[in-house]
């Protein structure tokens, strides 16, 4: 039997709907978990190296790396110095998942693992890909958004004979050619799957379903994906179990709460040159994502209102605070609109006619179905394309509102995520994969489940040593008191 790694591991301080796919245009993630999005002009790769031959697709080009390995799809694979340097300067920030490479290599947990991905293609991410490999996974990778893929990197790691599908064209055909590209291949079957917006899950369903014979877990990071597998579960047809890596405790207070209060600004200053202090903002939305940019606005001068639900979010952005009111009651007032609900419809065409000249909008929620951008494509509004991720809506009276990345997500799209908050999620993915691939037979039946707190905390024990922190040990009596082990979880399995 399989040792079960995830049980053993030590605290460093101590002794011991699929029948449709959502665009792939934006989610929330790794999620989402992005260094730049390698369409603008700041990434290293297009900045330095681009080719002529950047309008010919991929597919119809005969790409060949050094080794004389064809088995990739990429854009350009004389980017690959380029990348390296990127990956290697995401290694130093993503100190943790480093640590964990360390620390298990020589076990090798995942030997054996032949894992199909389908997330985001960054440096980040590419750290990731490459600690699956050291700890003894075989890999082969499709790009989830075609607008956070790191060309660089994707030629980077092509190089090194990593297969990875990362094409950016911008027809569904071509997504689903990467990924069916990726599952595909004579000879070598998945038995892991990790996941972000359950697009790889969703494709194997659909064309390879005796795929799942051989799987032994999925792990899933984005809210869009786990809403598709709690749909599969509910139907009764989900035929492997899932770990939701999206509700660990730190991949909701990290990547979404603390990642998002520093890239709404980053973002917004990016794209729309916007000064903050005492302009008037609606953020909808006061969960982890909304308390982030409500958070960071309130900082930097802003008057935020927030609209919401759930009354114990809207009494917490009370105590917090903010004003919270309906949209409709401040939407002709405010300089920015910003929504952060997960849902669809928050802000609609109603809206937007009762819109002042100028006003911001834009998406830091789920995916691109919070802006009702298709009401917007009527003969009677003109829209301006004023630079990458900027839209001019003009209305027939010459009023203007500014539109940021079509709708989709901000930070996704436009700008940066920082590299350490995108260390903690791909720690927690290595760690549900290692979970997963060891747990002895008849751990988990074929349903959903959050990432266990013992590994949660791990993931967080290993960040701190980034901040020289050190943790207090109980001593056996306080243990005995509070009905803990000495050694976690001190949280019980419910907690977020």
């Amino acid at each position: 039997m399989r040792k079960v790694y995830s049980l053993q591991i030590q605290y460093p301080e101590q002794t011991r709907e699929f029948d449709s796919r959502l665009t792939k245009t934006g989610r929330r993630s790794l999620s989402h978990s992005i260094s730049h999005s390698s369409t603008d002009s700041n990434s290293s790769g297009g900045s330095d190296a681009e080719n002529p031959e950047d309008e010919v697709s991929p597919r119809d080009m005969q790409q060949i790396n050094s080794k004389g390995s064809r088995d990739f799809c990429i854009k350009n694979i004389k980017l690959a110095d380029f990348g390296r340097r990127e990956i290697e300067h995401a290694e130093d920030e993503m100190t943790a998942l480093m640590a964990l490479r360390k620390a298990t290599q020589v076990e090798k947990p995942l030997a054996g693992a032949k894992i199909v991905g389908c997330t985001h293609v960054t440096a980040q991410t590419a750290v990731l890909f490459e600690t699956l490999m050291v700890l003894g996974a075989q890999c082969r990778w499709a790009a989830c958004n075609i607008y956070s893929t790191q060309d660089e990197v994707a030629a980077a790691l092509a190089e090194q004979d990593f297969p990875v599908f990362a094409w950016k064209g911008e027809s569904e055909d071509d997504f689903w050619w990467c990924i069916d590209r990726c599952v595909n291949v004579e000879g070598w079957e998945p038995n892991m799957i990790l996941d972000d917006g359950g697009d790889m899950t969703h494709w194997i369903y659909k064309k390879y379903p005796h795929l799942f014979k051989k799987v032994k877990g999925i792990v899933e990071e984005s809210i869009t994906g786990i809403h598709r597998l709690h749909h599969l579960s509910k139907a009764g047809k989900l035929c492997v179990p899932a770990i939701n890596v999206n509700d660990s405790v730190t991949k909701q207070k990290f990547d979404n709460l603390y990642c998002c209060r520093e890239s709404i600004l980053d973002s917004l200053k990016k794209t729309a040159d916007i000064m903050f202090g005492g302009k008037q903002v609606v953020v909808c939305g006061y969960g982890e994502v909304g308390k982030g940019c409500s958070a960071a606005l309130k900082a930097m001068g802003s008057v935020v209102y927030v609209t919401e639900i759930d009354p114990i979010c809207a009494l917490q952005a009370c105590m917090d605070g903010f004003r919270l009111a309906k949209l409709v009651d401040v939407v002709r007032q405010v300089d920015m609109v910003i929504t952060c609900t997960g849902n669809k419809n928050i802000v609609v065409r109603e809206h937007m006619d009762l819109m002042k000249n100028g006003c911001v909008v834009c998406n830091m929620g789920r995916s691109n179905t919070e802006i009702d951008v298709s009401s917007l494509r009527t003969p009677e509004l003109v829209w301006q394309h004023v630079r990458a991720q900027v839209e001019h809506i003009i209305w027939p009276d010459g009023k203007r509102i500014v539109l940021l990345a079509e709708g989709r997500v901000l930070n996704l799209s436009s700008s940066t995520v920082p590299t350490y908050v995108l260390s903690i999620t791909a720690t927690a993915q290595a760690l549900a994969l290692i979970e997963l691939f060891n747990a002895p037979e008849g751990r988990y039946k074929q349903d959903v489940y959050l990432l266990p707190k013992k590994l949660d905390e791990y993931v967080a024990s290993l960040h701190l040593q980034t901040f020289d922190a050190h943790l207090t040990e109980l001593t056996d009596e306080q243990a005995k008191y509070m009905g803990l082990s000495k050694y976690g979880p001190f949280k019980p399995s419910f907690y977020r």
